[in-house]
């Protein structure tokens, strides 16, 4: 029968249709667990691009392919008798009734900071009942995470317990002592090819570096993703004017000297600055 709008059930049977052993879509019977895990991420981050684009309809868009990842999942575990899409329902609404006292209980929390500090109270109680014993302040952070990620939540975790810079200045100190690192293995490198350990050791020290360069950004207050994501942002429209001006004067780029790239390179940057 035909469904209101907004109704979800039409989008749990259009799964159901996909995931038809005898009739349904060759490509979606083939898909497991891992092989979505990909799609579930990627759809994430469209998400978060349409959100930083401010394009609502593109939202609107990728929240619905979003949501299709989570009913895929929820269908293959159901498949397997594991749990449906209601039971994936009930479980957030449960979850965030218990984590919000102070909406839904009589806990008290005047400000963001508290109800921060009372979630995460809340999640080492559920993980204790859960039978886990590890109460590490690390406890918990999720190893799926991007790496820039998890960076950044073993920082706030270890800052909780006051294991933290006081503020921004030592942490660009230790960004400069961390840069000398990193040209000290490569100079071991130059000096050394066969060197079978240099390699490691340099991958070591740029993990160091990237590690306090996020830590920089915590400081700052600047979420690590959004600045890297402006940057591409940055680079890929600089770039893209590059090809266009050396178009422009009749020589493709990728024919010129590094010389000659930079001249756009600053052309563009130039542009930018002056339209």
């Amino acid at each position: 029968m035909p469904h209101a709008p907004g109704d979800i059930r039409r989008i749990l049977e259009i799964m159901a249709r996909l995931r038809d052993p005898q009739s349904g879509c060759p490509w979606d019977l083939e898909q497991d667990f891992a092989s979505i895990a990909a799609y579930t991420i990627e759809e994430a981050y469209e998400v978060a691009d349409a959100i930083d684009r401010k394009d609502l309809p593109g939202l609107c868009d990728e929240l619905g392919d979003l949501l299709f990842q989570v009913v895929f999942h929820a269908r293959m575990a159901e498949e397997q008798g594991a749990f449906a899409f209601g039971e994936v329902v009930d479980a957030i609404s449960d979850k965030m009734i218990r984590r919000h006292p102070h909406i839904f209980g009589d806990a008290c929390a005047g400000d963001a900071q508290t109800v921060l500090r009372n979630w995460e109270a809340i999640k080492r109680a559920e993980r204790a009942a859960a039978g886990e014993t590890d109460v590490s302040a690390l406890a918990g952070i999720a190893r799926g995470l991007p790496e820039w990620q998890r960076a950044v939540k073993l920082q706030q975790r270890a800052a909780r317990v006051g294991f933290d810079w006081p503020g921004p200045a030592p942490v660009i100190d230790k960004l400069h002592e961390e840069i000398d690192e990193v040209r000290a293995e490569f100079a071991a490198i130059a000096a050394d090819p066969g060197d079978s350990g240099a390699q490691a050791r340099l991958e070591e020290e740029i993990g160091d570096l990237l590690f306090v360069a996020a830590n920089l950004a915590r400081h700052a207050k600047v979420d690590v993703g959004s600045a890297l994501r402006r940057a591409n942002h940055k680079f890929e429209r600089r770039f893209r004017a590059m090809e266009a001006m050396a178009e422009a004067d009749g020589t493709p780029l990728a024919g010129q000297g590094l010389d000659a790239q930079d001249g756009y390179w600053l052309r563009a940057k130039q542009a930018e600055r002056d339209p």
